[in-house]
């Protein structure tokens, strides 16, 4: 699906108290041909995590040695595993009306309205927040914007990174540190 044909929510520059942070891991990156094999998606509540939403989910394909040498996540792993088409809905239902948070989100979120729609011809209509544009603003200074590169530049653990759930932790520590790195420099300006 090309971006124009998607009708999602809108990405915001924002600082919400309350949202949900998602993660998504794949065999491959294009939405159109590779399949979601991992969701997960923490909501937070007043900076807090209030609930966690996680599970593997079982690819129609193999999942090939680089991904599982990436992410760990092993053909045997996903072989009970719920497919899509139930996995996805139980995230849509966890998510509910949340501003939906990640690092560089739209791949996430467009894995994930795809394969909503294809399962269920639901919309995900959920405005987000990327946190990979607060990083570019406030870290000009880095070699590259990586996650994991913000996080090590704040000493944030992240061992076990590429796995759901400890990306959505990444992120959202990577959130809260560039959210009050982003407020003090505007503080200074004012």
């Amino acid at each position: 699906m090309s971006e124009t044909k998607r009708r999602k929510g809108k990405s915001r520059m924002a600082f919400p108290e309350d949202y949900c942070v998602v993660d998504i891991e794949t065999t491959g990156l294009a939405p159109e041909e590779c399949e979601i094999i991992e969701i997960a998606a923490v909501r937070y509540r007043k900076g807090r995590k209030a609930a966690v939403f996680t599970t593997l989910i079982k690819p129609h394909n193999s999942i090939s040695p680089f991904i599982t040498e990436l992410t760990g996540i092993t053909n045997d792993m996903v072989k009970d595993a719920p497919d899509i088409t139930s996995a996805i809905m139980d995230f849509y239902e966890f998510a509910g009306s949340d501003m939906l948070m990640g690092y560089n989100v739209n791949f996430d979120i467009n894995f994930l309205y795809d394969n909503l729609l294809r399962c269920h011809g639901i919309y995900l209509t959920n405005d987000f927040v990327d946190v990979l544009r607060f990083s570019r603003k406030a870290l000009p200074m880095l070699p590259n914007r990586r996650q994991t590169t913000v996080a090590a530049h704040y000493g944030i653990e992240i061992e076990g990174a590429h796995r759901a759930e400890k990306d959505c932790e990444i992120c959202n520590a990577c959130y809260l540190r560039l959210r009050d790195e982003l407020k003090k420099m505007t503080e200074e300006t004012d």
